[in-house]
C-alpha cells in the first residue's frame, strides 16, 4: 500500500504543477494583446482651418495633422496643407505640401515646437504690367513657443529661413493656434 500512496501523491503533484503552469502561460498571452493596441492611445489628430474673405479677396486653408506622444514631454508628427489665395484682378495662388513637427512640453502649460514645412507654390500675378506666373518650392523652418491648455495651444513661431523678397510669408513671426484631439 505504501507504493500506491507514493504513486498517487506523485500523480497529484504532477497535475497541480501542470495546471499552475498553464495559468501562467495564459496570463502572458493576455499581456501581449494589451500592449499591441497601445500605439493608438498615443496618437492624436488635429490641425487647422482658415478662412479670410473681403472685397474681392479670398484665402482658404486646410491643414490636417497627426502627432504621436512618446511620453508626456515629447511628441512628433506629420501634417499636410492646402491654401488657396485670390485677390480679384491682381493675384491667384495655390499652395500645397507637408510638414514634420516636433513638440516639447517641459511643463504642462508650455509647448516648444520646431516645424519643417515644404510647400509647392503656383501663383499668377495679373495686373497692369501683364501676367506673371511662378512655380516653385518654398521651405520654412519654424521655431515656436506657446501657452498650452489641454489640447489647445496659442503661441507665436519664427521662420528662421525667412527672406524678405523671396518668400510666401510676409513676416518671419507668425501667430498660431494648434488643436489636437
Amino acid at each position: 500500500m505504501k507504493k500506491n500512496s507514493v504513486i498517487n501523491l506523485t500523480f497529484l503533484l504532477t497535475i497541480v504543477f501542470l495546471f499552475g503552469f498553464n495559468i501562467a502561460v495564459y496570463a502572458q498571452k493576455n499581456q501581449e494583446i494589451k500592449t499591441k493596441s497601445d500605439f493608438w492611445n498615443h496618437l492624436q489628430f488635429g490641425g487647422g482651418l482658415g478662412l479670410g474673405v473681403g472685397n474681392g479677396y479670398a484665402d482658404i486653408m486646410v491643414a490636417p495633422s497627426a502627432i504621436y506622444n512618446f511620453n508626456e514631454y515629447l511628441s512628433a508628427g506629420l501634417g499636410l496643407q492646402y491654401n488657396y489665395v485670390k485677390q480679384r484682378d491682381f493675384y491667384n495662388a495655390n499652395m500645397y505640401g507637408g510638414s514634420i513637427i516636433a513638440l516639447f512640453q517641459p511643463i504642462r502649460e508650455l509647448q516648444i515646437s520646431t516645424e519643417l514645412e515644404q510647400l509647392r507654390i503656383n501663383r499668377t500675378y495679373d495686373n497692369s504690367f501683364g501676367n506673371n506666373s511662378q512655380d516653385f518650392w518654398n521651405t520654412a523652418l519654424f521655431v515656436g513657443a506657446g501657452y498650452r491648455n489641454e489640447n489647445v495651444t496659442f503661441g507665436v513661431r519664427y521662420n528662421v529661413l525667412h527672406r524678405d523678397r523671396d518668400n510666401i510669408y510676409a513676416e518671419a513671426f507668425m501667430p498660431f493656434v494648434r488643436v489636437f484631439f
